[in-house]
């Protein structure tokens, strides 16, 4: 076991530090102000090619694996930004690239790669099913050569900067399956040509996610932008939920590291009773036990990520890790947040912009506790819990 990146992996590392120091913190600053998109950055990253990194080198991108996909992600937030502005034009090609055909590849991921499309959008979520997502209400109703959708999603993130969504809607009624993981099937769709039949209004929340309700009123899906088998829906997007798990966990690592840095510093500098604040144990440990507890956590990510690339069954662990991996984020937002004390809430440290955007982690894109009662049940042989 090799626990050191390869030469390739830090000199990916590396460059992506120095394009996020291009982006320094006064940037994520004021597009967090503006609740804007960080258009500039995203177009940046595009231009060369790091958001292109899991797309095969036949398609124009650099052919990489999740591994240095989620080095790529946690780089970004390390240095003070937030990931989740492009991530999912990563995770997505865990349904995407393993699922689609070879004509669809062809016909989106170059044009992906370049950047003359963007897809950052997966729709899954619905307002009466939540997690459940066997439960989703939206149906794709074939009509010749047509599929015409109809429902509604919620806290669908980047709609309104993204060209392409994957979407998940039903094909079979509920209540006519016998196995509920099947009847569902995901698509292509373009946003582009939806106008009129699909509204995007946007949700006022804590963060600056760009996130989304959207309302579908018989828009209309070319039958090739099927992914795979209708039908099979649910089983294609369970490899783009481990990738997004994976990529997630490592965003959480970054913003972990980036907590722990800012803390650790603030505490050497900050003199209070004639005194460095980092001499008191009440301020040590917490920041000191955060740090153990991100390293720990980032060892089961690339556990995650290494089973992933090999195209082996990593539930489990893309589950732990980012389990693992948000809460290990969140309890050094904390301590830098208690180290930094009322200055920790003044937005020019950009502690308390952090400290909102990691505490997402730890409920989206799944509820650490479903994850619980994933490992409850699936690892550890627990009746059913839900």
């Amino acid at each position: 076991m090799d626990f050191n990146l390869t030469e390739e992996q830090q000199q990916i590392r590396d460059e992506v530090r120095k394009v996020c120091r291009e982006f320094p913190d006064t940037y994520w600053r004021e597009v967090d102000k503006q609740r804007g998109y960080p258009d500039a950055f995203v177009k940046k990253l595009t231009e060369l090619g790091w958001l292109a990194a899991l797309i095969p080198e036949e398609y124009g991108g650099s052919g990489l694996g999740i591994t240095e996909g989620s080095i790529i992600l946690a780089e970004i937030n390390r240095s003070g930004g937030s990931a989740t502005a492009c991530h999912a034009q990563m995770y997505t090609m865990g349904t995407l690239l393993r699922h689609g055909s070879a004509e669809q590849k062809k016909r989106y991921l170059p044009k992906i790669a370049t950047g003359e499309l963007r897809l950052q959008a997966f729709g899954v979520t619905e307002p009466n099913a939540g997690s459940e997502t066997t439960r989703i209400e939206t149906t794709a109703t074939k009509r010749g050569d047509k599929y015409v959708i109809k429902g509604e999603k919620i806290f669908i993130s980047r709609a309104q900067e993204s060209d392409l969504m994957l979407l998940l809607a039903r094909t079979t009624p509920y209540d006519e399956l016998k196995d509920k993981t099947r009847g569902l099937s995901v698509f292509i769709v373009d946003m582009r040509n939806a106008k009129g039949k699909l509204e995007i209004k946007p949700l006022d929340i804590m963060i600056n996610h760009h996130t989304n309700a959207l309302f579908f009123d018989g828009l209309e899906v070319p039958a090739e932008n099927l992914i795979g088998e209708e039908g099979m829906g649910f089983r294609y997007i369970i490899d783009g939920w481990n990738a997004e798990r994976i990529l997630v966990a490592a965003e959480a690592i970054g913003d972990g590291r980036w907590f722990v840095e800012r803390a650790a510093n603030y505490a050497k500098e900050r003199v209070v009773f004639d005194r460095p604040i980092g001499a008191n144990q009440g301020i040590q440990f917490p920041i000191a036990q955060a740090y153990a507890r991100i390293e720990a956590a980032d060892l089961v990510r690339f556990q995650a990520a290494t089973k992933f690339d090999r195209k082996e069954r990593c539930g489990a662990e893309a589950n732990m890790a980012k389990l693992l991996a948000s809460e290990a984020a969140w309890e050094a937002a904390n301590a830098c947040l208690n180290t930094h004390g009322g200055y920790g809430f003044a937005a020019e440290y950009d502690v308390e912009r952090k400290f909102r955007e990691t505490r997402l982690l730890t409920i989206a894109p799944v509820s650490n506790n479903l994850v619980l009662a994933f490992l409850a049940q699936h690892v550890l042989g627990m009746p059913k819990s839900y």
